[in-house]
């Protein structure tokens, strides 16, 4: 992955930090050196990020632990300055399960600020939070009221936040999917608005957040839409059924040749009639250069597949492409490939008949 580097693995989870969060350690540890003009101001400004993005991991693991348990894997977890990422393969299915996946996160964050503010009371060390700067105030505290300050900001109703995706999972316990994510965006994006109009008389930070919230309202309303409409169409219908295979003993040279003579970008790689692995162009170019033209793409393929039975519809070939992390997956039948099915596929497809929808509209007007 570009610009991030990887921290770790924890419970079968990779997690990564992108080279952007180094602004806002920088930034606090700026912030702290202006309030305190020391080297241990910096530097407990820099440790209270430190802990602070700590804290928001512990809010992304609990997303993902909690859908591990629906049966949902996570592919990792990132960090950005403005939050954590948790890459769920799918959405949970049934309401209630993306409402406790959606609320553990801020769960998380509760029971951290409850454990410090508890701990501040029993010590006796507790500041009114009307008194809080950055000076005064104890090193706890001010962790617990940011841990505070994440579980309501993190419920707030709307996408891409927890409190946006609580409240479609409530809505669809008595609504469609479709019209209770609608509903959620819609709310969503009039929070956006308001956060627009506050940064432009207030703080300009809240127009990122704007912005933010808006993409994100926007973007989770046409996906839910497009899952709707290929939630009835045959994988057969949209699925590449000329396309060109490999063979395990074949070499990079000859996919090279393929991938310069026409459109396609991956290959079904197949060994006595059935599916042994898939070759992407992506894994082609920087094979070239560690293995040379001469290397057998069996040393380079991704085994361990997922595939789509042409019996399946679209929607279920979107998340198997989603869960595999690959751009196309092979479409089989009896065990047999009788198609490739890509994420461009997919597209054109919806572009296709989104066209031809407007062409019917038009014609009945």
């Amino acid at each position: 992955m570009k610009w991030q580097w990887k921290l770790g693995r924890f419970a079968d989870i990779d997690v990564y930090i992108h080279a952007t969060f180094l602004l806002i350690v920088g930034w606090y540890g700026y912030m702290y050196w202006l309030e305190g003009r020391t080297f241990a101001s910096v530097v407990e400004g820099v440790a209270l990020i430190l802990l602070l993005f700590l804290a928001v991991t512990l809010h992304e693991y609990g997303h993902a632990l909690t859908a591990r348990k629906f049966g949902i894997k996570t592919r990792n977890i990132t960090l950005y300055p403005i939050g954590g990422v948790a890459r769920l393969e799918r959405m949970p299915d049934k309401p209630i399960q993306e409402f406790w996946v959606a609320l553990a996160g801020p769960a998380v964050n509760l029971v951290i600020a409850a454990v410090l503010f508890g701990w501040l009371f029993f010590t006796g060390a507790f500041i009114p939070v009307s008194q809080l700067t950055l000076s005064t105030v104890p090193f706890i505290e001010r962790l617990a009221v940011i841990n505070l300050s994440l579980v309501l900001f993190n419920l707030l109703p709307a996408f891409p936040m927890d409190g946006g995706r609580v409240l479609r999972s409530l809505l669809a316990m008595r609504l469609d999917y479709v019209r209770a994510t609608n509903i959620a965006a819609t709310v969503g994006q009039g929070m956006a608005i308001l956060f627009g109009i506050a940064g432009i008389f207030g703080n300009p930070f809240l127009l990122l957040i704007a912005f933010f919230v808006w993409f994100g309202a926007s973007q989770e309303a046409a996906f839910t839409e497009m899952k709707h409409t290929l939630s009835d169409v045959p994988v057969t219908r949209v699925m590449m059924s000329d396309y060109f295979s490999l063979h395990p003993r074949d070499n990079l040279g000859q996919m090279s040749r393929l991938v310069l003579a026409g459109p396609q970008q991956n290959f079904p790689v197949i060994d006595n009639g059935r599916v042994a692995g898939i070759v992407t162009r992506g894994d082609l170019m920087p094979a070239l250069i560690r293995r040379g033209e001469y290397a057998p793409v069996a040393e380079v393929m991704r085994t361990g597949i997922s595939v789509v039975e042409a019996r399946e519809t679209v929607d279920a070939a979107l998340m198997r492409i989603q869960e595999s992390g690959l751009p196309a997956v092979p479409v089989v039948q009896n065990g047999q490939m009788i198609g490739l099915i890509s994420l461009e596929n997919i597209s054109e497809y919806l572009m296709i008949n989104r066209a031809m929808n407007k062409a019917e509209r038009i014609s009945v007007n």
